[in-house]
């Protein structure tokens, strides 16, 4: 994705995101729903976020809560990237974004518009706020995975 290489088109992405967040809306009836909050002890960042998970693919997932740019954009990313995905696919997705993060190899093609997170490492205080999204999901995949 060369084009996510110019810092203006990561800005629009990740402030897209913020402006409009997908699947930014817990489901009311949720008894096909894995859930966890997740806060951070440094900022505002309180999310809720839950996922549907059917023979190991992910169905649906949802997010709302309090949070900042950072966090409410790579959570946004995050949701359109594992819809659809088996439950490896998408802990594939998350080991590849967590590697991006800190600074080891990565798959750029497999991140998509998440590569926008690419420089968060320069900002070691905002690390935390690129990861609740993504750390609530691990801890949801895990937590099924157990349950099976």
């Amino acid at each position: 994705m060369a084009s996510l290489n110019d810092p203006m088109i990561l800005r629009q992405i990740i402030m897209d995101h913020y402006d409009n967040p997908r699947h930014h809306q817990l489901i009311e009836d949720d008894s096909k729903y894995l859930s966890i909050r997740k806060d951070s002890d440094s900022c505002i960042d309180d999310i809720t976020m839950q996922v549907n998970i059917n023979n190991d693919i992910i169905e649906d997932i949802r997010f709302d809560g309090v949070a900042c740019t950072i966090a409410t954009s790579s959570t946004s990313i995050l949701t359109d990237l594992v819809i659809g995905k088996t439950i490896d696919e998408a802990q594939e997705i998350i080991d590849n974004y967590k590697n991006m993060i800190f600074e080891k190899d990565y798959d750029e093609d497999l991140l998509e518009e998440a590569i926008a997170f690419q420089n968060v490492h320069r900002q070691a205080n905002r690390i935390k706020c690129a990861t609740i999204g993504w750390d609530a999901l691990q801890q949801l995949i895990d937590k099924y995975r157990e349950a099976k």
